[in-house]
């Protein structure tokens, strides 16, 4: 009775009617011949969802055309610089508890990708490399790769996206995909210059950028988008166990102004745990409630909101509590989260947004793991076992100046709290001088904190 609760809960998440971001929109018409302005968008009713004017969307790319369109391949350049400075001054420069930041207090190059899509008749491939710290810090999240031999986070971390398929001339189109490819949880795009919001909240950042495998898109009109996927895991190059990842997206936007999205996901993702089943749902939903083109002062105003709720069962963990959905009990397993973001549009170079969200994940199955002696392979990690709670919230509010639609200056405050210490204090992560050549003497710890204050200060270029 109860598997069948949890099957009727699951598919009845999947059908929802709900739309996503830019990794699903066609690429970028190239730049006009005859009007170089980026205010003017470009539109095909034949593409999907080019009927519209959607760059105004949270994770959405924002550009009009696109400079480096040619006829068999649309390039694609981005490149991301930032220097954040956290309020506790860590010592070793580390930044805890991000998948976007890695070091305190300095210049660091985040992001730096080329690549683009390739198409020839019914043939088509996309390759994004990627390079600087994120290269680093994403994959790290990854521990399926120390299954078996062969060193794939080394192998694959230099791709982004890396992927090839077949387009079908049917309905809107049909396309078969293979390869790494965006998971679309959590509403925040993988590139910087397409979001809101430089750091995403705990919805965005706890959950997956990548998947590695198979999808099949399906656009039964220029409003629809139905996606299946069938992938190795949970942000995973690998397989923890036999049973692949399943899952898929559902995206709608009806109007220019509506788009509703909702992502899905049934697997087994802890490691000699084949019998523990990761269920996880994420549903968005982007308004754009008021918009004057060509007006002085406020021109737009939009705002994204994002709810997540999933679980674990089984393998000695049940989703809520009691006995579980198999009858094996143990602490509960849980992942609920929201956040909520406004973006307000000031004549036509400017752009201001104020948001945040909360995380409750009980067990810390999907927490990401600090670095250094407080990591997994420290003398004084940071534990994840079941009944571990872990709460936390953040606000931030971030203002961009967008000369072009190719550059974005950003500055960002941000503010987050957590339940238990987590991100890093003073003392830092790594060892007493904040290096890690310095031996660890008898009694030092790694110095984490409940709370986290930083300004960020960014510079995003994309062609």
């Amino acid at each position: 009775m109860k598997k069948s609760v949890l099957l009727l809960l699951f598919v009845s998440c999947f059908l929802n009617f709900y739309g996503q971001t830019s990794s699903v929109t066609p690429p970028l018409p190239p730049a006009p011949a005859a009007d170089e302005s980026d205010t003017a968008t470009i539109k095909h009713v034949e593409d999907a969802f080019a009927w519209g004017d959607f760059t105004w969307l949270n994770g959405n790319d924002r550009r009009h055309y696109n400079a480096l369109a040619s006829k068999y391949f649309t390039g694609s350049v981005l490149l991301d610089v930032n220097y954040t400075n956290s309020f506790s001054h860590p010592i070793d420069h580390t930044v805890v508890g991000s998948s976007t930041l890695a070091r305190d207090n300095e210049m660091q190059v985040n992001f730096a990708g080329f690549g683009g899509d390739f198409n020839y008749k019914n043939a088509r491939g996309r390759l994004m490399l990627q390079f600087g710290t994120r290269a680093t810090v994403v994959p790290r999240n990854d521990f399926s790769t120390t299954r078996g031999q062969f060193d794939l986070a080394n192998a694959y971390r230099y791709f982004s996206e890396a992927y090839c398929g077949h387009h079908w001339d049917k309905w809107n189109g049909v396309n078969l995909d293979a390869g790494i490819f965006m998971s679309y949880i959590g509403l925040f795009s993988y590139y910087g210059a397409e979001n809101w919001a430089y750091q995403p909240s705990f919805t965005s950042d706890n959950t997956p950028w990548f998947f590695n495998g198979a999808r099949l898109q399906m656009f039964p009109n220029t409003k629809l988008k139905v996606e299946v996927w069938f992938i190795n895991g949970w942000q995973s190059y690998a397989k923890f166990n036999e049973m692949p990842g399943i899952g898929g997206s559902v995206m709608w936007r009806p109007k220019e102004w509506f788009s509703l999205v909702s992502n899905n996901y049934y697997g087994a993702d802890t490691q000699d745990k084949p019998g523990r089943v990761r269920v996880h749902s994420d549903n968005s939903i982007q308004v754009r409630y008021y918009n004057r083109p060509g007006a002085k002062g406020i021109n737009r105003l939009s705002f994204s909101l994002t709810s997540d709720v999933g679980f674990e069962d089984g393998g000695g963990v049940t989703a809520f509590g009691g006995g579980g959905f198999n009858g094996s009990g143990g602490p509960p397993q849980n992942f609920a989260s929201g956040m909520i973001y406004n973006r307000a549009m000031i004549g036509k170079h400017f752009g201001w947004t104020v948001g945040g969200g909360f995380m409750h994940n009980p067990g810390r199955y999907l927490v990401l793991l600090p670095t250094g002696d407080a990591g997994p392979a420290g003398t004084h990690p940071f534990t994840a076992n079941p009944g571990d709670q872990f709460d936390g919230w953040d606000i931030s509010t971030t203002f961009d100046w967008m000369p072009s639609q190719s550059e974005t200056f950003r500055l960002e405050f941000v503010h987050r709290e957590a339940s238990v210490p987590y991100f890093a204090g003073p003392g830092g992560v790594t060892s007493p001088d904040g290096y890690t050549t310095t031996p660890l003497p008898v009694g030092w710890t790694p110095d984490l904190q409940k709370t986290e204050t930083r300004i960020i200060l960014a510079f995003l270029v994309r062609f």
